[in-house]
């Protein structure tokens, strides 16, 4: 592939405009007995005031011949204003149970966390199958399993718009109009598409995906579109319209696809319409988002998952929540040098339009 644009760091910021980032950002976590409470940089990090409880549902598509789509809700046991809703969605292989401690933290900062499963592309791929990982790359080559993902995303917020009028547990709790998107691996993809990036096929042909509901995104491990020209690829991830955070890692490579860890940041060099921001943790690798299962973490494991909880919960405060605070946690220098050794945070946004 041609060059990408050079990449634009976060420069280093005097101490004293890093610690009046934090200190700002800490004066707006005082508005937590609400819906609309903000935290600071080190509480977003740590659990939030909510005590959480979680909800399972069995939906089912009846305009594609009775689809399921399982879903598992990580909701604020009690807020006095609704809530802003993230739709999560799992890499290849997973299922609703996975992820469980991003949701659980998201919730206990007062948003309601719907993870998703996707037939076809969740432990359905793998198994009983001898040969799992030849298993799971047959599963991530069918198209089918790749326009199904954004279709589920598509149902379950009408289901969640369904739930947010009738009477029950959610009536009138969902903020609908701040719906964030995120998702690691295949949810990258996922997320991504539902963000405005159109499915790319063959012969150039592009499939819109988007659902203008979703008004912020997190892509973990994002990747690029498996042969698509570069000029593609730009023009599909310039339709991006969406703040988005891409996450990724100096060794994020999977077993599943050949995507190198360099290719991950292709999709937020590409983006160029809206806010954008990319951490990538020295030493990072594509499990650090989803966990190891039966292995044990590696050692920088812990770290980079608290960065995670803190950048995310930080983000979501910023554009679901619309906090300035939050903004000039993650604009002013503080939120890059909270990484330390561990990463870098690079960001660009658009000019203003005059």
């Amino acid at each position: 592939m041609t060059r990408m644009p050079a990449r634009i760091v976060l420069p280093r910021t005097p101490l004293l405009c890093v610690v009046s980032a934090a200190l700002c950002l800490s004066a707006a976590c005082m508005r937590q007995a609400s819906g609309q409470e903000t935290t600071s940089a080190s509480a977003c990090g740590q659990p939030g005031p909510h005590q959480v409880v979680t909800m399972t549902f069995d939906w089912a598509d009846p305009a594609r011949a009775g689809r399921r789509v399982p879903a598992k809700l990580y909701v604020p046991a009690s807020t006095e204003a609704p809530c802003p809703v993230i739709i999560f969605s799992h890499g290849l292989g997973g299922t609703r149970e996975g992820y469980e401690y991003l949701g659980r933290h998201w919730a206990s900062h007062g948003y309601v966390s719907v993870h998703i499963q996707h037939v076809g592309s969740d432990d359905s791929a793998w198994r009983g199958q001898r040969d799992t990982v030849a298993a799971m790359r047959r599963a991530a080559a069918d198209p089918r399993n790749a326009i199904e993902r954004p279709r589920d995303v598509r149902f379950a917020i009408d289901q969640l718009e369904r739930l947010n009028t009738e009477e029950g547990e959610l009536r009138g709790r969902l903020d609908l109009a701040h719906i964030g998107m995120a998702g690691h691996s295949f949810g990258a993809h996922t997320t991504l598409w539902v963000a405005g990036q159109p499915m790319l096929g063959p012969a150039g042909l592009q499939l819109p995906m988007g659902d203008p509901r979703v008004t912020a995104a997190i892509a973990m491990s994002p990747a690029p579109p498996p042969r698509a020209s570069d000029a593609a690829i730009r023009r599909a991830f310039g339709q991006i319209r969406l703040p988005c955070m891409h996450m990724t890692g100096t060794e994020d490579q999977s077993i599943i696809t050949s995507t190198t860890p360099a290719q991950r940041r292709i999709p937020y060099d590409c983006c160029s319409g809206s806010d954008q921001y990319l951490c990538i943790y020295s030493g990072g690798d594509h499990m650090v988002y989803s966990g190891r299962g039966r292995l044990a973490d590696r050692p920088k494991d812990p770290a980079f998952r608290q960065h995670t909880l803190e950048l995310t919960t930080a983000f979501w405060d910023a554009y679901l929540r619309n906090d300035p605070a939050a903004r000039t946690w993650l604009d002013g220098g503080a939120a890059a040098a909270s990484l330390g050794a561990d990463g870098t945070l690079e960001q660009k946004h658009p000019a203003p339009q005059e």
